[in-house]
């Protein structure tokens, strides 16, 4: 507890008049209160700063390629997907069958090799594949192959709105966060200060409770917002593989915030969804493979040919016997009905996916290019004088609240009215980039926010 006497002398030269104004001891305790709190800020920083991350978007995407363990994984399976290629161009392998007498009955001998009492007979087939099962085969490898590189886009495009989502996110909460320390701290200052002269005629209690009460209010909309922040930083986290005691400072370059919209067409959006965006290509290499799949199932109703040649020592009906032989099932009861019913529905419910996604792109790009046209109107009609002016009366309000030239309701009024304005101001920012981000991802092209 500080000496109010002590504080007095040291801190004010009219401090060793009894009646001292109210404004000099509470302004003599604030000095001694921000000192404290400026050395603790300093130290926690410097404790913290192998924590921080300061971060670039260009570098996060940098980190998010090299690192991301979803993009790897999805890597491998486009490996593991293209060495199926491999092993549908194969053919089958030939086989070959060996066989010797075992016992003769009239000798009584095991595994006679002499003429004319052995027996020994040799044969070598080979599968005949028809249709081009094997190239139909091949065309399905192919296209998930495809379907995989493409799933590949598609993660990566997902993933990478996520990181700038939670990129800008956590900036724009951190500068809200700001002001909420600056006003928590200008508060607890004015608690502790009157705490000091309590008591004393100075204040009367019910000021007290009011200023208490706003600051309570304010640490609790403060910790909400730190769980925002967190919660963000998680998932940026997680998406960089950097270490979970990472401190994230997000580095923006806020001129992008200005881009218009409107200096792409909507039609020019919508033709490069067309061809840029990957749950379509998904879309199209599933109606393919299909078809492939149908077309296949089809060729499989026609049976394989197997031939051999063969030779028999002394089994057949003459000495050292040569042969040939052709195999084919009869397609009378399995013509592979089911699988081609089957493989025929699957090619019109891929139609009907296709379509539905023809669609939806259609609809979420004309709605992302509304909700970014109204996000930007909402930004143009921002004065962009009117944070300035803000900050400039707010630290104005707390010296004329500290000389009793306004009053306690006017001073919580006017601080509640400034943290509302800067909230509002950076949701409004970040709506305004989150919804040029939003594009960027509907149309599969980076439009806007370029770096």
């Amino acid at each position: 507890m500080f000496n109010e006497k002590l504080l007095m002398r040291d801190c004010c030269p009219c401090s060793q008049r009894e009646d001292v104004s109210l404004y000099q001891m509470i302004v003599c305790l604030m000095i001694c209160f921000c000192w404290c709190a400026v050395i603790t800020t300093d130290v926690l920083a410097q404790s913290s700063k192998t924590d921080t991350m300061t971060l670039s978007l260009p570098k996060a995407e940098e980190l998010f390629i090299k690192n991301n363990l979803q993009i790897i994984a999805q890597q491998l399976n486009i490996d593991a997907t293209q060495a199926l290629i491999i092993q549908a161009k194969l053919y089958p392998n030939p086989g070959i069958n060996a066989s010797q007498g075992a016992y003769n009955p009239e000798t009584h001998k095991w595994f006679e090799q002499d003429y004319p009492n052995g027996e020994r007979a040799y044969q070598v087939s080979q599968l005949i594949v028809l249709s081009r099962k094997i190239h139909k085969q091949v065309q399905i490898a192919e296209t998930n192959y495809k379907l995989a590189q493409d799933n590949l886009y598609d993660l990566l495009r997902t993933l990478k709105l996520a990181l700038r989502s939670s990129f800008y996110n956590i900036y724009y909460f951190q500068k809200t966060a700001r002001v909420y320390d600056e006003e928590i701290n200008a508060l607890k200052t004015i608690v502790q200060a009157y705490h000091q002269v309590e008591g004393k005629g100075y204040v009367s209690d019910a000021e007290i409770v009011q200023v208490q009460a706003q600051l309570y209010s304010l640490e609790n909309e403060y910790q909400v917002l730190r769980d925002n922040i967190n919660d963000q930083e998680s998932q940026l986290r997680l998406i960089l593989q950097v270490p979970a005691n990472s401190f994230i400072q997000p580095v923006v370059n806020e001129k992008i915030i200005a881009t218009d919209p409107l200096s792409y067409s909507l039609q020019a959006l919508l033709d490069s969804a067309y061809v840029n965006r990957t749950d379509l290509m998904i879309a199209k290499d599933n109606l393919l493979l299909s078809q492939q799949t149908y077309i296949y199932q089809k060729a499989l109703a026609i049976p394989d040919l197997t031939l051999g040649v063969g030779y028999d020592w002394r089994g057949s009906y003459v000495n050292n016997a040569n042969s040939v032989s052709l195999g084919i099932d009869i397609p009378i009861f399995n013509r592979n009905q089911g699988n081609i019913k089957n493989a025929q529905i699957l090619v019109d419910e891929s139609k009907v996916q296709m379509g539905y996604t023809q669609k939806n792109l259609e609809e979420q790009v004309t709605r992302g290019f509304q909700k970014a046209i109204d996000a930007y109107c909402l930004y143009k009609g921002i004065d962009s004088a009117f944070s300035t002016k803000f900050d400039t009366l707010a630290g104005g309000m707390m010296k004329n609240y500290m000389k009793r030239n306004v009053s306690l309701l006017t001073f919580l009024t006017f601080y509640d009215s400034y943290k509302q304005n800067i909230v509002q101001l950076n949701t409004i920012l970040f709506n305004k980039v989150n919804a040029l981000e939003n594009l960027n991802y509907l149309t599969g092209t980076y439009f806007y926010n370029k770096f």
